[in-house]
């Protein structure tokens, strides 16, 4: 069995729901810590101005992992967020398939960050016909650091085989994996091009840009 394991992170690009597609079991890494100047809380869209990053503001704390990092809501982040996903996607040929589910979720009272993301991401996956068994990492009780927890979360699972990206070659413990009979595969993406609006094709934005512009239907299964 086939695990990947990634921090649950908001309105992540293509890459991240084709290595979820990729797997029998995806672990949302929500004990992981938080850190800024991460994709946890924002990701980017695409304007007629170029790329814009959507921000969900965070009561940020050092030390503190992601499932207990709170939302800032002394701001309407919510209604300016929707806001401005529908300012510049209302003319996508897949906009009115989506606009409701998105716009009732927005509507919807969060507290934690990860519980939001973990939501949205769940639902998304539904939309790209994705079907997998997901759980929190937080609910596993997996110990050890590093390689070993990741070891220690695949084995909470029953997988004999990780998905890792590959930008964790550089500081991955094959062997370490492999004296616990774990296989690791690296994820192969190659990002496709698709019609956008707004000109010139720009790639790696949060995953609504394909949704909008192309339709669930079209993400290709492995």
């Amino acid at each position: 069995m086939t695990v990947s394991i990634h921090q649950p992170a908001h309105l992540p690009w293509l890459g991240y729901f084709d290595k979820i597609a990729k797997s029998d079991f995806h672990i949302f890494f929500d004990d992981a810590e938080y850190s800024k100047n991460n994709l946890f809380n924002r990701n980017k869209i695409k304007t007629p101005r170029g790329e814009l990053w959507l921000t969900i503001p965070v009561k940020y704390k050092s030390d503190l992992p992601i499932c207990k990092t709170l939302i800032d809501n002394s701001a309407d982040w919510k209604k300016n967020h929707w806001k401005t996903i529908k300012i510049n996607y209302s003319k996508a040929p897949f906009f009115e398939n989506y606009s409701d589910f998105f716009e009732k979720f927005y509507l919807q009272n969060w507290k934690y960050l990860s519980d939001f993301t973990i939501a949205m991401n769940k639902v998304i996956s539904e939309l790209l016909g994705i079907k997998v068994k997901f759980v929190k990492s937080s609910e596993l009780k997996a110990g050890g650091k590093k390689n070993e927890k990741l070891i220690n979360l695949c084995k909470a699972v029953g997988a004999d085989v990780y998905l890792s990206g590959q930008g964790a070659k550089t500081y991955m413990d094959e062997e370490l994996f492999l004296k616990n009979n774990i296989k690791i595969n690296y994820q192969k993406f190659s990002h496709p091009e698709y019609k956008q609006l707004w000109g010139k094709f720009m790639p790696n934005l949060s995953i609504i840009d394909f949704l909008f512009n192309c339709g669930g239907d079209k993400f290709k299964m492995p």
